[in-house]
């Protein structure tokens, strides 16, 4: 089982995989502003890596999140998604322009990609990766990656700082089961306690 310790590290894993680089530079082709494939994309493959799974867990979805404050129509991300589909029809793609997705949990307006990906809903989803622009893959950690590192779910800042969020953060981790597909996860209620 490999072992992770640094961003190095988490770089190296994604790079290495094709999959996943065949993905990114999918995304990269859209020229998107600010763009970043985050979430569960990076979260799973650490958590496969650090239960020394062979086989990648299936995930749900892959996350292409940008930032556009000049066309923030809903549609635009609908056309987004049929392009990559239209790529890579065997990838579940969602596109999101996170210059309006701060209206889901009522928040102040995000002013970048990064500033969005800082206020989702787990620590170990704050995760995000992109291509600069000399085609080298950057990893984004707002939260950090020592709970993903460490395989304990907690909420973000943002979540705890936002008593009205507990249900959303509730509801995630019970719809997520992420205990079931990754034993050694430890998960953490927003007021800190084990689940």
């Amino acid at each position: 089982m490999l072992k992770l310790t640094c961003e190095e590290d988490i770089i190296r894993l994604i790079s290495d995989d094709r999959w996943m680089m065949d993905i990114i530079r999918t995304a990269n082709s859209l020229e998107l502003p600010d763009w970043w494939v985050c979430a569960g994309f990076v979260r799973t493959k650490i958590w496969d890596t650090l239960h020394g799974y062979t086989e990648r867990t299936p995930l749900p979805d892959v996350d292409v999140v940008y930032f556009d404050a000049s066309n923030t129509e809903e549609s635009v991300e609908k056309d987004l998604e049929a392009k990559l589909r239209r790529i890579a029809p065997d990838v579940p793609w969602s596109v999101k322009n996170e210059a309006r997705m701060h209206k889901i949990n009522d928040f102040a307006p995000y002013t970048s990609s990064v500033d969005a990906i800082s206020k989702f809903p787990e620590t170990v989803t704050a995760l995000g990766v992109t291509l600069d622009a000399n085609n080298r893959l950057v990893l984004t950690a707002p939260c950090g990656i020592e709970d993903v590192l460490h395989m304990h779910v907690k909420p973000t800042p943002s979540f705890r700082e936002h008593p009205e969020l507990i249900s959303v953060y509730n509801r995630r981790i019970t719809q997520k089961n992420w205990k079931a597909k990754w034993p050694k996860v430890a998960v953490f209620q927003l007021s800190g306690e084990l689940l």
